[in-house]
């Protein structure tokens, strides 16, 4: 048998430019390349109207994906945001029936939403749960308690004030993109600007650490959860004001998975500590082009669960790729 010749200094050095060039460009082109692969095999695709509601489509998951963003960097795991999000416009339609104060409905949201992220991130934080295991019980329990809150039927309001989110524009651009933008500056801003993001970034690399330098690790691990159930709250509010209704039974479905691709897509490592939220949002709109174009392409919903699953699965191999050359 024949040994493996060592890789010389250039090969070395070969790999490490291109592992350099994935992380600086990211999945950038592989969305171009989607983009002009979609354009070719559908004349409807970068019609003005489609690409309208791709970005509208992506919304949501861009809002969700930025909250999966702040918890993956610090090593976590959010599987309950789908069910925070049914949970959350169940809460918010129910508000939004107040005469004078329907436009509450848009606070009750959030901050359930809120509420729901800090009982997870407490039980990580202070109880030093599995962030896997928390969040997979959670994605069952609030699924009941939404539920449970809509008497297990659907939540409807025709007359919906704040409706306009999801159905109306602001100088052409529609109020879901306007929000979503608005959540990708501010995650930004906060990861890259803030004392906070820092700390993010520190308790990801390496938690005992950032421990040991003084950081109070479990008020981050709070913050990210805070921050994840907060913007599952958002996302409801803007799924329920394009439906004008709400259930906990199939509202949200799915959708923490959707997120959670888009967060490695974008180049956000599982094992924490690398990543931006521009790429999260290229991941998103990866997403959601992908969907779009098989639906103009006839793929049936069966075939787009199966090629969503794989895109995952490449996204975590691409993940181990990217990091394996920082390893020592």
């Amino acid at each position: 048998m024949s040994m493996a010749t060592p890789a010389t200094p250039e090969t070395v050095a070969r790999r490490e430019r291109i592992r350099e060039l994935m992380r600086s460009v990211g999945m950038l082109p592989v969305l171009i390349l989607l983009l002009v692969g979609f354009a070719l095999a559908s004349e409807n695709f970068l019609t003005v109207q489609n690409l309208s509601i791709i970005t509208q489509q992506a919304s949501v998951n861009v809002v969700l994906a930025a909250g999966m963003t702040f918890v993956i960097l610090t090593a976590g795991i959010d599987l309950s945001v789908g069910a925070i999000l049914a949970a959350s416009a169940v809460v918010a339609l129910q508000a939004s029936m107040s005469p004078q104060f329907g436009m509450l409905g848009i606070f009750a949201g959030i901050a359930f939403g809120l509420l729901l992220g800090l009982v997870n991130g407490g039980l990580i934080a202070f109880l030093r749960l599995p962030p896997f295991i928390v969040t997979l019980g959670a994605l069952t329990a609030m699924r009941g308690l939404a539920r449970l809150l809509a008497d297990d039927k659907t939540v409807f309001n025709p007359d919906l004030p704040f409706a306009f989110i999801g159905n109306d524009s602001i100088l052409g651009v529609p109020w879901l993109v306007v929000i979503a933008i608005a959540v990708v500056m501010l995650s930004w801003f906060i990861l890259r600007r803030t004392v906070m993001g820092v700390q993010i970034y520190s308790v990801g690399g390496n938690p005992e650490a950032a421990r040991l330098s003084g950081i109070k690790v479990w008020k981050v691990l709070l913050f990210v959860y805070a921050m994840s159930g907060a913007l599952a709250g958002l996302g409801a509010v803007m799924s329920a004001s394009r439906l004008f209704a709400a259930n906990g039974l199939q509202l949200g479905q799915s959708y923490e998975l959707d997120a959670i691709a888009a967060v490695i897509l974008g180049g956000t490592s599982f094992v924490g500590g690398v990543g931006t939220i521009g790429g999260t949002l290229i991941g998103a709109l990866i997403i959601a082009v992908l969907t779009n174009g098989l639906v103009l392409l006839g793929v049936s919903d069966i075939w787009q669960y199966i090629i969503k699953g794989i895109v995952i699965i490449g996204a975590v191999a691409l993940d181990r790729y990217r990091q394996s050359g920082t390893r020592t």
